[in-house]
This record gives C-alpha cells, structure tokens and sequence, in this order.
C-alpha cells in the first residue's frame, strides 16, 4: 500500500521559512516523478513544484520561483519543499504527490497518489 507522509507545517510570519517533507513507503521511490500542491480555498489544488524521478528536472510556479526549492533523497524514500521569503498568500494546506511516470507533469490528475497534506499559515 502507497503511503504519503507530509511533514513540517506549521505558523510562520511573513518573510519566514519552512521545510516541507514528504516520506513514501509502498512505491519504487525513485521510479516516480513527484510534486508539491497546494489547497487554500476551493475544490482546486493549485501546482507548487515538481521534481523528475532523477532529482534532474526541476519545475515551480512562478508565484514560488526564487522561494522554494524542491529536492529529493532517493536513498531515504523522501522528498522536500524548503520554502524562503513566505507570504501570506502561501497559506494553503500543502500535499506532495507522487506520478509514476518518468514525465514531470504540473496538473493535479497526473498523480496517482496523494498524501494527507499539512497546514502552512503564514502571518502578516
């Protein structure tokens, strides 16, 4: 069974950091392209970044580019999301996601497994 494990969340002021993380267990880790979403308000998660199978192919909206940084330990089953510089329009319920493809995609139903999320507010 697939499992996605976020981790990190939490109240940050503005101009603060987080570093999400994300464990898998379940998959062939390294086989898998994976991805960074978000949820604020509404049905609709919005694409934060994405990561090749590889570590090689590095994708980020660009109301993130210059902020987060997403990487990945093959070894360790694990992905992360260090976030710089937040905003408070960065608050959203942050979920990793894993595609088993080794195409990168940037849309939601690209991904065939999801984790739980966690919590990210970020104060003015």
């Amino acid at each position: 069974q697939v499992q996605l494990v976020e981790s990190g969340g939490g109240l940050v002021q503005a101009g603060g950091s987080l570093r999400l993380s994300c464990a898998a267990s379940g998959l062939t880790f390294s086989s898998y392209a994976m991805g960074w979403f978000r949820q604020a308000s509404g049905p609709e998660r919005e694409f934060v970044a994405a990561i090749s199978w590889s570590g090689s192919g590095l994708y980020y909206a660009d109301s993130v580019k210059g902020r987060f940084t997403i990487s990945r330990d093959n070894a360790k089953n694990t992905m992360y999301l260090q976030m710089n510089s937040l905003k408070p329009e960065d608050t959203a319920s942050y979920y990793c996601a894993a595609a088993n493809t080794f195409v990168v995609y940037t849309t939601p139903p690209s991904y065939n497994h999801w984790g739980q999320g966690t919590q990210v507010t970020v104060s003015s």
